[in-house]
C-alpha cells in the first residue's frame, strides 16, 4: 500500500537526494527537514538524514535519525543496516553485528547487510565468520566486485594466498580493469613464486595505469627474482622517472647495477641515502660495493652506519666479519665471531655460509648457517615441476655449472679433467654463467666441452629449463655458496642427480643437491650427519689436479723477492679472509722460535700489509720480518714456492688450490686438520701425496712441528725430496686416475637413479 505521506514530497526528497549526491550537503539537508518538518515520520527522509548526518561526520545525530526511522518502520532491513554501519563507525562492533544480523533476518537476500557483518566481522579479528559473510554476499550478488575483493584481501592477509588468487581471479572476470585487483594478485603471486604470473599481473595493472611509480618498482622487484636484471634495471628507472625521491628504487637500482657488475652502482646508493638519511639497506649495498671495489676502510664506515641504524640487520655480522679480515683487520673479530656463532645457533641469517666456514671448524653449524641461508635465499623450487625419469642411455651427459670456467682457482684445478673425460662413456657439457674473458684458460674450457653454452644472460629458469631439455642426467654445482653462484638453477631441478663439487668446500644445506663429492679425510664417521648430501666418497682425494701447470724456469733470488741473504723462509699465499688472529699468533710464536726467520706473505692492497705488520709488533714480532710478494703471472708464481722452505697453513679454512701449488712446485705444506671439510682439505691433499706427517691435529703440534723442521734443515729436505719425488707418481696428480674414480662415482649415482633408487652414500 502507497504511503501517503511518503508521496506529498516525491519531487523535493529526488532533488535532495541529488544534492546530496553531488556532495551539496547543507541544501540536501534543507530540503529533508522541509519535508521532516511536515511529516516527523517520513521514513524515507528520515534515514537519508542519518545517511547525510554520517558523512558529515555527526555520528551520534546519525544514530538518533536512525533509530527514528526504525521507530517508523521497525521491519526495514536497510534501515537497520545503516544503524549498524554508524555503529561500527563508532568502533561498537558488538551493537554494529546486532544490527546487521537484525537486517538479514529482515532480508536474507541483503548482500550489503552480509558485505558490512563481514567487514565488522574482519575488524574484529574473526576471519572466518567474516569469510562466512562475504561468501553469503557474493552467492547473493555475484557482481558484486568489491565484497570478492575484500574477501581476496582478507585471504591474503591470513596467508591463504591460492585462495586470495581465486577471489582476485573472480573480480577480474567480472570487472577487467579493476586496477588494485591485478596489484594484489600480483603481490600474491610473488610471494607464491609464481614469479612468471605475477610479472602478467603486474604488466596488466600497469596497462591501466602506467603512471604508478610503487608498481614500476615491484615490477623491477620480480624481474629482478626472475634473474632477468637488464629489464629489471629499466623499470626502476621508469619508477624513478615518475618520482625521483624514491629512495627505494634508487636503491634496488643500485642492487640491479651491482649484480651487472657495474660500478655505478654506488651513485644509486648515494642518491638513496641523500633522500633518506636513515635508509640501512641503502648503507650495507653501498657498504658491499665499495668492498668488491677493495675500498675497505670505506665499507667497514658504511657497516658500522647500519649497525647504529638497524642492529639486527640480515647478515650485518659476518658481512662486516669478512670486510675486516680482507684486510687483517681484527679489531672487533672476537665480538662479532660471537655474535655470528650466537645467530647461527639461533636459526639467524647473520652471514653469508661461505665466510661462516672461514669462521668456526663446525661441521654443525655451517649446516646450520647454510640452511639458513637456503631457506631464505633459495628454497626449493617446483615450478617446473617434476623432472622426467629419462630412460637409460648409453652415455649419461654430464652438465658441469660455474661461473669460473676462466682464470681462477678452480678454473686451475679443473681443466684437465673436462679434458680427459672418457667421451665413449660420457657426454660432457658445460653450463657458464660467468664472465666471457677469453683468457686462455677459458679458451682451454671452450675446446674441452662437447658444448660449452654461456648462459650470463638466462635466468635460473631458462638455465633449468634448458638442463631439462638437453636431459642433463647429472647437474654438477661447482660454485656452491661462492660468488657468482645461481643455486636457484638447481632449486628448480636442472637434473635428476645434482651434486654439489669443489668450489664451495662444506655442505650446501638444500635438500635438492642429492651428493657431495668428498674424500675420507674431509669428511668423517663423525661428522657425516652434518651434510644434507649423501657423500660420494672418492679413494684418494676429492680435488683434482690440472698436470698442464707450468712453473717458470726462472729461478727467482732472494734479493729479487726481498728476501734477506739468509734465515728460513716461511711462507703462505692463501688469501687474506682466511688469517685468523689465532693462526697469526701462532705464526709469531713460530718466527719468535726461529731466529732469523722470515715469513713470506701475499696481501691484494697495502692497507692489509700495514695491519699485518702492526699486528706483528704487537706480539713483539719486528714487522720487516713479514715480507709481502707481488702478484704474479702463474709460472712466476709457482716458481716461487722454490725460494721458500715450509708453507704454513691457515686455519680452520685450509689452503686448496694453493696447497697443491706449492706440492706442485716441490714445498712441503703443513697443515692442522680440525673437523670440517675447509679444515681437512689441506690433509686429504699431503695423505694423497704420500705427506701424511705434515697434518698435525692441534695448535701446539703445528707449532711445535714448524719449529721443528725449520731447525732440522736434513729431517725437511728429506720430507721435501718425498714430494718431489711423488709428484709425478701420487694419486694427488694423477688427473688420468681421478677422471676414472670420478666416472665411476657418476655412473654409480646415476644407475641408483634409473634403478628408482634414493640417493645414498657412495664408497669407491
Amino acid at each position: 500500500m502507497t504511503n501517503p505521506a511518503a508521496t506529498r514530497f516525491t519531487e523535493q526528497f529526488a532533488r535532495a537526494q541529488l544534492l546530496q549526491q553531488q556532495g551539496q550537503f547543507p541544501a540536501a539537508r534543507l530540503l529533508y527537514q522541509e519535508i521532516l518538518d511536515a511529516e516527523p515520520g517520513h521514513f524515507d527522509a528520515l534515514n537519508a538524514m542519518g545517511v547525510l548526518a554520517g558523512q558529515c561526520n555527526d555520528l551520534q545525530k546519525a544514530i538518533q535519525y536512525f533509530d527514528r526511522a526504525i521507530a517508523v518502520q521497525p521491519d526495514n532491513s536497510g534501515a537497520h543496516c545503516n544503524r549498524g554501519l554508524t555503529l561500527k563507525q563508532l568502533n561498537q562492533p558488538d551493537a554494529a553485528l546486532e544490527c546487521f544480523d537484525r537486517a538479514i533476518a529482515l532480508d536474507a537476500q541483503s548482500a550489503i547487510a552480509h558485505y558490512s557483518r563481514a567487514e565488522t566481522y574482519r575488524d574484529l579479528g574473526r576471519a572466518d565468520e567474516a569469510l562466512a559473510s562475504y561468501d553469503k554476499a557474493i552467492a547473493i550478488n555475484p557482481g558484486f566486485v568489491h565484497a570478492s575483493y575484500r574477501r581476496g584481501l582478507l585471504l591474503q592477509q591470513i596467508a591463504r594466498l591460492e585462495d586470495a588468487i581465486a577471489s582476485y581471479d573472480h573480480v577480474i572476470r567480472v570487472k577487467p580493469d579493476h586496477f588494485d585487483a591485478h596489484v594484489n594478485r600480483a603481490f600474491v603471486l610473488y610471494a607464491l613464486g609464481r614469479l612468471a604470473e605475477a610479472l602478467a599481473s603486474c604488466d596488466a595493472a600497469i596497462a591501466l595505469k602506467a603512471d604508478q611509480a610503487p608498481l614500476h618498482l615491484f615490477r623491477g622487484d620480480v624481474l629482478r627474482a626472475l634473474d632477468r636484471p637488464e629489464p629489471a634495471l629499466a623499470s626502476y628507472d621508469r619508477a624513478i622517472s615518475i618520482n625521483p625521491d624514491d629512495a627505494e628504487a634508487h636503491c634496488n637500482r643500485g642492487a640491479v647495477l651491482l649484480l651487472l657488475e657495474k660500478v655505478e652502482a654506488i651513485a644509486s646508493f648515494d642518491r638513496a641515502i641523500a633522500i633518506r638519511s636513515d635508509y640501512a639497506r641503502a648503507y650495507f649495498y653501498r657498504g658491499y660495493s665499495r668492498h668488491k671495489l677493495s675500498q675497505f676502510d670505506l665499507a667497514t664506515a658504511d657497516y658500522k652506519v647500519v649497525a647504529g641504524l638497524a642492529p639486527d640487520y640480515d647478515l650485518l655480522p659476518g658481512t662486516r666479519l669478512e670486510t675486516c679480515l680482507q684486510v687483517c683487520d681484527w679489531s672487533d673479530f672476537d665480538s662479532l665471531v660471537r655474535q655470528v656463532t650466537a645467530g647461527i645457533e639461533n636459526g639467524k641469517r647473520v652471514a653469508h655460509p661461505f665466510i661462516f666456514t672461514a669462521l668456526t671448524d663446525s661441521a654443525r653449524l655451517q649446516q646450520k648457517a647454510a640452511r639458513a641461508w637456503v631457506n631464505h635465499a633459495c628454497p626449493a623450487n617446483d615450478s617446473l615441476g617434476p623432472i622426467p625419469f629419462h630412460q637409460h642411455r648409453r652415455k649419461p651427459k654430464i652438465g658441469y655449472f660455474s661461473a669460473d670456467f676462466r682464470e681462477h682457482p678452480l678454473g686451475r684445478l679443473l681443466a684437465e679433467l673436462i679434458e680427459i673425460h672418457d667421451r665413449s662413456r660420457f657426454e660432457i657439457i658445460g653450463f657458464s654463467f660467468g664472465p666471457r674473458t677469453d683468457d686462455p684458460l677459458q679458451l682451454r674450457f671452450m675446446r674441452a666441452f662437447d658444448r660449452f653454452i654461456d648462459v650470463r644472460e638466462k635466468s635460473s629458469l631458462e638455465i633449468a629449463s634448458l638442463a631439462r631439455s638437453l636431459e642433463i642426467d647429472i647437474a654438477v654445482d661447482l660454485t656452491g655458496h661462492t660468488l657468482g653462484n645461481r643455486t636457484k638453477v638447481f632449486a628448480l631441478r636442472a637434473a635428476p642427480v645434482q651434486l654439489n663439487y669443489l668450489g664451495y668446500l662444506g655442505t650446501m644445506g638444500a635438500d635438492y643437491i642429492d651428493y657431495i663429492v668428498a674424500d675420507s679425510t674431509v669428511v668423517t664417521p663423525e661428522t657425516e650427519s652434518y651434510y644434507s648430501e649423501k657423500i660420494i666418497y672418492l679413494p684418494d682425494t676429492h680435488q683434482v689436479n690440472d698436470r698442464q701447470r707450468v712453473i717458470a724456469d726462472e729461478v727467482f733470488s732472494r734479493d729479487e723477492l726481498d728476501l734477506p741473504a739468509t734465515g728460513f723462509v716461511f711462507c703462505c699465499f692463501n688469501t687474506s679472509y682466511k688469517l685468523l688472529p689465532a693462526t697469526f699468533a701462532g705464526w709469531m710464536r713460530i718466527l719468535r722460535a726461529v731466529p732469523g726467520s722470515v715469513l713470506l706473505l701475499y696481501a691484494r692492497n697495502e692497507t692489509t700489509e700495514i695491519n699485518l705488520r702492526a699486528h706483528a709488533a704487537e706480539h713483539g714480532i719486528d714487522p720487516r720480518r713479514l715480507i709481502f710478494g707481488a702478484r704474479l703471472a702463474l709460472p712466476e708464481y709457482l716458481s716461487r714456492y722454490r725460494t721458500a722452505d715450509l708453507f704454513l697453513d691457515t686455519f680452520p679454512y685450509t689452503a686448496g688450490t694453493t696447497a697443491s701449488d706449492a706440492l706442485w712446485a716441490g714445498l712441503p705444506v703443513l697443515t692442522l686438520a680440525g673437523e670440517s671439510f675447509v679444515s681437512r682439505t689441506a690433509a686429504s691433499l699431503l695423505r694423497a701425496i704420500g705427506a701424511p706427517e705434515l697434518v698435525t691435529a692441534a695448535q701446539q703440534q703445528y707449532e711445535r712441528l714448524a719449529i721443528e723442521l725449520a731447525l732440522n734443515p736434513q729431517r725437511l729436505a728429506e720430507i721435501r725430496r718425498k714430494i718431489q719425488n711423488n709428484r709425478d707418481t701420487s694419486p694427488l696428480f694423477d688427473t688420468p686416475r681421478f677422471a676414472r674414480n670420478l666416472e665411476a662415482a657418476y655412473m654409480a649415482v646415476h644407475q641408483r637413479h634409473q634403478a628408482g633408487l634414493p640417493p645414498d652414500h657412495v664408497r669407491l
